[in-house]
């Protein structure tokens, strides 16, 4: 793959390398979005099957993506939506305690702690090892360690939202089933840039934002659940969940049952006219692309960056248990983060800090010079 940066409305003049906070939006989905506004102008063109076959496209290709049937795919507004609705059916009589990992997203972690609190169970924080080699495989085995015949559930990302340390979601996925344990992941900062199989790995729930790797707009985001979830009970009452929704002139004749698979964990309003075909048309990118492409990109990409950093002292995750699309560096135990953040903005490069970490996040509209841009930004405030 070549850079796409075409398909962007990227400045020149700007390295943005900051996909994990959000991503830009590519032409063709803010056309979508467009088109989408036009449709409401005159609303008397919109059918009723149109307020479903726009969802059912997006479950498709969200389901081929995380290797999941359509039927299981729901759409949210948010991740943390989406993980609250999983965890109010996790069975309360399993386990003593959940499991979750130190310094994960917040919404994540408060998400497990409210439970374990309403629930009277106990919340086991994993941290990461304080260790400067191998790091990543130790984390890994104190996780699976912590899943025992004791576990309710485990939430966790699926790779760590500010160094990019990959999580072992097929090894995790098997002790959790092993041990009756429930599997819930946030796929936020991976689907889209990293290969997902939600079936391969065991995972019971997996909920993602829709606009960071997805490619999509702010406030939408899409849910995988397991037949395990098949008869829950969803956070919302909305008519658009029921079995009958899809007859209108019969919406009054009140039943109990739901749509099939997924159906009841939609959110309500959820063929919005306008974000919709925005997911859709990102998703349709990511086919075109392929997400070994997008991951395979932006290693290429970063390569520079990895040997200065490395050369340099700092510390980065090793190859073998990070992500490419993310990842984080350590500076200087001396030097001033907030300082440092400033120096970068007056350069134009565009990163993150999120605790100690800088986290970079390319995309595939990157290329050497935004990755030159941060060696020569380090390179000039070297401490």
């Amino acid at each position: 793959m070549t850079s796409q940066k075409h398909l962007f409305e990227l400045s020149d003049d700007i390295h943005y390398l900051n996909a994990a906070y959000m991503s830009p939006l590519m032409k063709s989905v803010y056309e979508a979005g467009i088109e989408g506004m036009r449709r409401k102008l005159n609303p008397g063109n919109i059918q009723d099957d149109d307020f479903f076959t726009g969802a059912e496209v997006v479950k498709q290709k969200f389901g081929k993506l995380i290797h999941a049937p359509a039927q299981q795919i729901a759409i949210v507004p948010s991740a943390s939506y989406g993980l609250k609705a999983a965890v109010n059916n996790i069975p309360v009589n399993n386990g003593d305690h959940a499991v979750v990992i130190g310094n994960d997203f917040p919404s994540d972690h408060y998400t497990m702690r409210e439970w374990c609190r309403k629930n009277k169970k106990k919340l086991k924080i994993m941290d990461a090892p304080q260790l400067a080699s191998g790091r990543g495989e130790a984390w890994n085995e104190k996780i699976l360690n912590a899943i025992t015949k004791d576990t309710s559930a485990i939430i966790l990302s699926t790779i760590h939202w500010t160094d990019g340390t990959k999580f072992d979601l097929k090894k995790i996925g098997e002790r959790c089933r092993e041990v009756d344990a429930y599997f819930i992941a946030d796929g936020t900062q991976s689907v889209g840039a990293l290969p997902m199989d939600v079936s391969a790995f065991k995972i019971d729930a997996l909920v993602c934002a829709g606009y960071k790797w997805l490619m999509g707009p702010y406030s939408i985001g899409l849910a995988y659940y397991s037949e395990a979830f098949n008869s829950g009970t969803p956070l919302e009452d909305s008519w658009m969940t029921r079995s009958n929704a899809r007859d209108f002139t019969g919406l009054t004749t009140y039943v109990d049952g739901y749509g099939p698979g997924a159906d009841r964990y939609n959110m309500g309003e959820f063929s919005n006219f306008i974000h919709l075909p925005m997911v859709e048309r990102g998703l349709q990118q990511l086919e075109k692309w392929g997400v070994d492409s997008v991951q395979d990109y932006c290693n290429n990409v970063i390569q520079p960056l990895l040997a200065y950093l490395r050369a340099g002292g700092y510390w980065v995750e090793q190859d073998e248990c990070r992500a490419s699309h993310l990842f984080g560096f350590l500076l200087p135990a001396k030097a001033d983060k907030k300082k440092f953040s400033q120096w970068l903005q007056k350069k134009k490069v565009i990163v993150s800090v999120r605790g100690d970490i800088i986290r970079v996040s390319p995309h595939v509209y990157n290329d050497q010079k935004d990755i030159q841009a941060l060696i020569e930004a380090l390179e000039e405030n070297k401490i």
